[in-house]
């Protein structure tokens, strides 16, 4: 069987700590091969035996080989036990070991792959990996390498009783194996492209689930199924495709078995009629036929299994293998923040096969600067805060902060340095406890109840059941929008980074809740430069600066006075406002 060398690389790299497991596989596999012949030839040896029997010398005559099977059959249930004992030790730890380097490595990716992938069908693949690398392991050492072994040996072993009979097992398996080795070619074809359809079925059915209340309040279940019903059509065709292409190779295998087993009863036959065989030797014919039989076709079966797992995980190590496209430089280290000015030095910067947002910008943050960013939804303001986390990496030029470039520190210390508070916080599925210590995973209790006081959350989390052990379901859905920032803010609070960051951070919030943390908000800003992402413009009244973007260029730069006082784009904004809050674009003033 064909496998690419990634995934035959990945899986050897992952079997480094287990060696002593897959050794211990490989001999259980070796004694398995050798008791599918060994046991059957010693019901030879009796039978043989049986043929000259005089009276009462039975035991005398069947008595070792009868001990030496029993024997065999013991040792052969001992080595099975210990089958288990390995499997037990090996298969759970290396899920674990195999779960951890995927995450390790899926966490280093860019923020690229997950705006362009479902995370139902990012989780399925990493499940693929985890769930069919065992399989593989185990199809390729028990059946693959020990049905051959076992077939080398009854090979050998007919040889001793009679060369035609070992010659037709021979060719009979030969012709089988190159049969079904071709065959898998188009098998991983076809099992590649059921992976590939599977897995958007997943995560369409994933996407369903996370936005359910969607689907409800705007009546799209019909849509939603006839969207699902078209793709299990395409997943459905897939399927039988492979099953189809089984099912004519397991006729054909049907048919080669009966030719070989009609040729072998004829000439067992014949050889009973002028005593070249024995009856031993007719039973260990047969027997053998039936279980090395057996083994092929299990094999043609495994193959079938085979090429589904590696075209699981083929698709799967596509994705989760592929280059990690921002990595730490080599020995770079830690970012150093003494005062918090940040410069953008002649930035360049564009999305895949989209026109440039930033061109040739310059622009400097000065150390303990409040500034607002301001403009039309995509005019930039989000990417501008992307490009200082360096979620995405600038085309040409660089991002100073205190005179370093970014791109030459660990990306781990320059989010260190840097809080952020997002409109739309998602949590994890964890206590609230644990959501607001993920700031400053080191802080104890009080210090996590504290940053809750002083993002307005204490008041309602005790009021809750159970409290900072609370809950707060998937994403945060058991708790308010309101609640939700207020945990963020909170988590922002305490991690008391030196470069703040904030994206409409009281959006959800009611007026009184708002003004109160608001005022919070301006102590937690003391002595750090700050970035506000305003949606709403009277968050920026006390603003030191105000940027103004448009099409990725900051068309104006003043504080709230200043940009009023001139025919300014920000002086349109601020008039134009609806309810607080700026247009999504131009046309909404028409």
């Amino acid at each position: 069987m064909h496998t690419s060398p990634s995934i035959l690389i990945f899986i050897l790299n992952r079997l480094k700590p287990f060696k002593k497991y897959v050794i211990a596989q490989i001999f259980i596999a070796i004694i398995g091969a050798i008791d599918i012949s060994f046991r059957p030839y010693l019901i030879k040896i009796m039978l043989d035996k049986m043929q000259g029997l005089k009276i009462n010398t039975a035991l005398d005559e069947l008595f070792w080989p009868a001990v030496f099977y029993i024997l065999a059959s013991t040792f052969i249930l001992i080595i099975f036990r210990l089958y288990d004992y390995v499997r037990l030790n090996f298969i759970p730890n290396l899920k674990k070991q195999i779960s951890l380097k995927l995450m390790d490595r899926m966490m280093d990716h860019s923020h690229y792959l997950y705006q362009n992938s479902f995370s139902g069908d990012i989780s399925n693949k990493i499940n693929d990996v985890i769930t069919s690398i065992p399989v593989i392991i185990q199809i390729s050492i028990d059946k693959f390498f020990g049905h051959i072994l076992a077939l080398l040996i009854a090979v050998y072993t007919l040889y001793k009783v009679n060369t035609k009979f070992s010659l037709a097992m021979a060719i009979w398996s030969l012709l089988f194996l190159i049969f079904s080795f071709k065959l898998s070619y188009k098998a991983k074809r076809l099992a590649d492209k059921s992976a590939s359809i599977r897995s958007i079925v997943f995560g369409h059915i994933v996407d369903i689930i996370g936005n359910i209340m969607s689907v409800r309040l705007f009546l799209g279940k019909k849509r939603e199924l006839k969207l699902l019903d078209n793709t299990f059509s395409e997943s459905v065709q897939a399927e039988q495709n492979i099953d189809w292409f089984f099912l004519k190779a397991h006729s054909l295998h049907g048919g080669l078995f009966i030719i070989f087993q009609s040729f072998c009863l004829w000439m067992l036959i014949l050889g009973l009629n002028n005593q070249s065989i024995t009856p031993g030797d007719f039973a260990l014919v047969l027997t053998l036929n039936i279980s090395i039989t057996a083994c092929l076709w299990g094999l043609s079966q495994d193959f079938r299994e085979f090429t589904n797992l590696v075209g699981n995980v083929s698709k799967a190590l596509q994705l989760t293998q592929s280059p990690i496209e921002i990595e730490n430089k080599p020995n770079c280290k830690g970012i150093i923040i003494k005062k918090g000015e940040i410069v953008f030095d002649n930035v360049h910067f564009n999305y895949k096969n989209v026109e440039p947002i930033f061109e040739n910008k310059f622009m400097t943050i000065f150390s303990g600067q409040k500034v607002g960013l301001v403009g039309y939804s995509g005019s930039g303001k989000t990417t501008f805060v992307n490009l200082i986390l360096r979620l995405f990496e600038v085309t040409s030029g660089k991002i100073l902060i205190d005179g370093q470039n970014i791109n030459d520190v660990t990306q781990e210390s320059l989010r260190e340095v840097i809080s952020i508070i997002p409109q739309d916080p998602h949590l994890f599925h964890r206590s609230i406890m644990e959501n607001i210590r993920y700031g400053k995973m080191n802080a104890s209790d009080e210090e996590v109840k504290e940053a809750a006081k002083l993002a307005h959350a204490h008041e309602f989390i005790v009021e809750l059941q159970q409290g900072y052990d609370s809950l707060v379901g998937e994403r945060g859905v058991k708790l308010s929008g309101g609640q939700r920032q207020r945990i963020a803010i909170a988590r922002a609070v305490l991690k008391n980074a030196p470069i703040l960051v904030l994206d409409e951070a009281t959006s959800q919030l009611d007026s009184v809740a708002e003004e109160y943390i608001q005022e919070r908000l301006h102590k937690l800003m003391e002595g750090k430069t700050v970035i506000v992402i305003a949606h709403r413009l009277s968050t920026l009244l006390h603003m030191d600066r105000i940027l103004v973007f448009d099409k990725g260029k900051i068309v104006e730069d003043g504080n709230h006075e200043e940009l009023l006082t001139i025919n300014s784009m920000y002086k349109t904004l601020w008039n134009a406002q609806i309810g607080g809050f700026l247009p999504e674009n131009r046309k909404q003033f028409k």
